[in-house]
């Protein structure tokens, strides 16, 4: 089957550049839990170059029944070999391999292996010392670590990564870029150019209403002198704008019949008429040490950002490059498609003297020429309103405390979804204490419940938390000792799903991931994500 019929509406997500981003992709799986394995699943399907599992154990009868990629035939035998041949199944494009090793082996003997991936994910349980040696690792190597595990009901994810830049973040809700507080020369000279007094009623009704808007915000300034800001001047200028509705003649006289453009042009007024700021987050970027301070080993990204500023503070007026789309509205063809390419010049111009910029930074840093190709320098343009970036603590920042925030979230309220993160750390020094988890030893459940909560109370008081001792109720020990370190396939099946999506957003750099923390409660259906 053709690739582009095959991957047909992931394509429509993330464009030809994001799934060849996915195909380049070389992906890394510690642990055959159910967790993992719905994970890579998840990314086998839409096309993931290859990926490689390491895991020393062999099938047991626990995991044939609760993972779908192990089955009890195969007990006794490599986990890692058994899962990679059925997630081989999958999809013929993709390919892997497996490891017969642990992970402190390969840490301690082959380290290098792991700078080839594009991410790292480790899935179940490991130790804590193991875990902080892996994530120093690949920390000084900005290669990003996602750990996931489903512990009973509840499961848990944290994206580690020094910084994730993304150009293509596909915000839900955006204003549309129509520059009519600040019109540049080509749109005033079209609007201009239309005369809307001599139009028969026919031309009149079809006339854009960006226009129409711009032909009504003119007089409107002419009398008031500026933009109508508030909800009482945006309700004056609509009324104003409707008072230019015409009426239509009709054999039996004249009815009055409301034109759709101008009602087009009043319910959009209000998105319209917002002024043409640059964004904050994008701001933020501008000023930032990595834009202000380039390198020759700088990522393109900041490069761009360099040249943005550029163009913001020259060419731009203290203005982002234009867009340069249109949204779908009332006209006839010839007066839209001459509205478009109005905008298309103009996005044009300014997408040139951005390549410019970009031209002149890369000289200045000795870099070599069209290292930046015009297809990227065009996105990032078109894009340049929504530009993010993701910087996560380090793993060691937060084993010594957890951020500031997020002790004080969990103090504002302790039943928020932030305690299951204290109890997950509480799970892991227990583990590290007792070599095993709480609840796995029947005979022993109700004094794992005491040291449980010794480790929890240890912790909070490490964190500074006040009243440790009553701030987490024992229901959430009671729960993390009962469920005995258990993992149910509906619970890894729905982080399986959730960790695949972040994982193609950190591969693809489109969407923006979590930062930095995941939580998901199974037992009321909730999720939050929070600041470690």
């Amino acid at each position: 089957m053709d690739k582009q019929q095959k991957y047909d509406r992931q394509l429509r997500l993330w464009g030809d550049h994001g799934q060849r981003s996915l195909e380049n992709a070389k992906v890394c799986l510690i642990n055959v839990t159910a967790t993992g394995t719905e994970i890579l699943k998840n990314m086998v399907l839409p096309g993931i170059g290859s990926f490689t599992i390491i895991d020393s154990k062999c099938v047991t009868g626990e995991d044939a029944g609760n993972n779908f990629f192990l089955h009890s035939d195969r007990i006794g035998d490599s986990r890692a070999k058994v899962a990679t041949e059925l997630l081989l199944e999958l999809n013929p494009d993709v390919s892997g391999e497996y490891m017969d090793e642990t992970i402190d082996q390969l840490l301690e003997n082959n380290p290098k292996l792991f700078s080839h991936f594009t991410v790292v994910i480790v899935s179940g349980l490991i130790p804590e010392d193991t875990l902080k040696k892996l994530s120093l690792l690949l920390w000084g190597k900005n290669i990003p670590l996602v750990l996931c595990k489903s512990y009973g009901f509840i499961g848990y994810s944290r994206l580690i990564v020094q910084e994730h830049c993304v150009v293509e973040s596909h915000p839900d809700n955006t204003h549309e870029d129509l520059r009519l507080d600040n019109p540049f020369p080509g749109l005033k000279n079209y609007c201009d150019s239309l005369d809307l007094d001599v139009m028969t009623y026919k031309e009149h009704s079809h006339v854009p209403y960006v226009v129409l808007l711009y032909k009504y915000l003119e007089k409107w300034k002419k009398d008031k002198g500026e933009m109508p800001t508030n909800w009482k001047e945006k309700t004056a200028f609509k009324k104003l704008l409707l008072s230019g509705v015409r009426m239509k003649e009709s054999e039996s006289g004249i009815i009055e019949e409301e034109e759709e453009n101008f009602l087009e042009a009043a319910k959009h007024a209000n998105a319209s008429l917002v002024a043409s700021r640059i964004p904050s987050a994008v701001q933020k970027l501008l000023n930032d040490e990595e834009c202000l301070n380039l390198k020759e080993s700088s990522k393109n990204f900041w490069i761009l950002v360099r040249g943005l500023k550029m163009f913001f503070e020259n060419e731009g007026n203290g203005m982002l490059p234009l867009r340069g789309t249109l949204p779908d509205m009332t006209s006839d063809s010839e007066r839209y498609i001459k509205l478009q390419s109005v905008y298309k010049e103009q996005a044009e111009l300014d997408t040139n003297a951005v390549t410019e910029h970009v031209s002149e930074i890369c000289a200045s840093l000795n870099s070599r020429n069209g290292r930046i190709s015009e297809k990227e320098i065009r996105r990032f343009c078109k894009n340049s309103h929504f530009l993010r970036t993701i910087r996560c603590r380090s793993l060691e920042k937060e084993f010594q405390s957890p951020s500031k925030s997020f002790v004080e979230s969990l103090i504002a309220d302790p039943d928020s979804n932030a305690v299951w993160y204290v109890m997950f750390r509480s799970v892991e020094r227990f583990q590290a204490r007792h070599g095993r988890y709480p609840g796995t030893n029947e005979l022993q459940l109700e004094t794992d419940i005491g040291k449980l909560k010794i480790c929890m109370k240890e912790l909070l008081e490490e964190w500074g938390v006040p009243g440790s001792s009553e701030l987490v109720k024992d229901d959430y020990i009671h729960e993390m000792t009962r469920c005995g370190a258990a993992e149910l396939h509906a619970v890894a099946s729905f982080m399986g799903g959730i960790v695949a999506h972040e994982v193609i957003k950190l591969i693809t750099a489109q969407y923006v991931p979590f930062d930095d923390t995941f939580v998901y409660n199974g037992i009321n259906c909730t999720t939050s994500s929070f600041k470690i």
